[in-house]
């Protein structure tokens, strides 16, 4: 006994230190990871930087601002085509807001089944914090369920001062299986927008036109001195299969190594 005692000793003794808790009060951004918050640096575009998203950006920021200020403010589904933008405004209007009213944090919580859990951290705190969940998909009924009862105040009801502000490829949040399996399409269509119905904010975003697309392009590609041919920009979305501001950026990369030179 003598010698195991001496060994779980030493073993302690190598182990690190237990982590502080992060202070929820000091940080703009956070993640929660491995059931615990850590402060993250937020990364995120100019407002300005955006294009062709004036509508959505108006709305989102004016929503996130009642937020900061402790007004009444909407749980948040911006949904609509991959590489439309949905992720880089959601994390875009919080940083203006946070210039603003540095009160507000981000706090990016990874997956649903996370929130009940994270919502326990937060209650309570006397900070405004937007949850960031990012290109949900709604893969059980269970998740549905959990997510709907998350936002109508159900058994774990999310703290007054937190609003969800969720990506999604879909408008409606269904998960697959059950919209194949439903009988009646009205029944399916209510079960549809059983989940989205619940967001108070829900912005749609778009495949790009051709002169969005070009016009990203355009702005980029001067912003870093890079020389472009607009047909180029055009066969390498028709390549990828879609306009949008993800695939410009992708293509002033390409611009950018083809020069010799380095882009954030």
């Amino acid at each position: 006994m003598d010698a195991l005692e001496r060994i779980a000793a030493a073993l302690e003794r190598l182990s690190p230190p237990p982590l502080a808790p992060a202070d929820l009060l000091a940080h703009a951004a956070y993640t929660w990871r491995a059931g615990r918050l850590h402060p993250i640096l937020l990364e995120a575009l100019p407002l300005d930087r955006l294009l062709g998203l004036d509508r959505q950006r108006d709305a989102l920021f004016a929503n996130l601002t009642r937020l900061a200020q402790g007004h009444a403010a909407h749980d948040i589904l911006l949904w609509g085509a991959r590489g439309s933008g949905k992720s880089a405004l959601a994390k875009a209007a919080v940083a203006a807001v946070q210039g603003a009213h540095p009160a507000l944090a981000l706090v990016v919580a990874g997956e649903i089944g996370a929130l009940p859990a994270l919502f326990g951290e937060l209650a309570g705190l006397a900070r405004p914090m937007a949850v960031f969940v990012d290109d949900v998909g709604v893969d059980a009924p269970g998740d549905a369920r959990a997510l709907r009862s998350l936002l109508e105040g159900g058994a774990e009801p999310r703290p007054r001062n937190a609003r969800l502000l969720v990506t999604a490829n879909r408008r409606h949040l269904l998960p697959r299986d059950m919209a194949e399996q439903a009988i009646n399409p009205r029944d399916a269509a209510d079960d549809q927008l059983a989940l989205a119905d619940r967001f108070g904010l829900s912005l749609g975003f778009h495949a790009l036109d051709q002169d969005g697309y070009l016009a990203i392009v355009a702005r980029d590609a001067q912003a870093h001195g890079l020389a472009w041919q607009p047909a180029e920009a055009l066969e390498w979305a028709q390549r990828r299969g879609s306009r949008s501001g993800r695939v410009a950026a992708q293509f002033v990369v390409e611009l950018a190594g083809r020069a010799g030179r380095s882009i954030g």
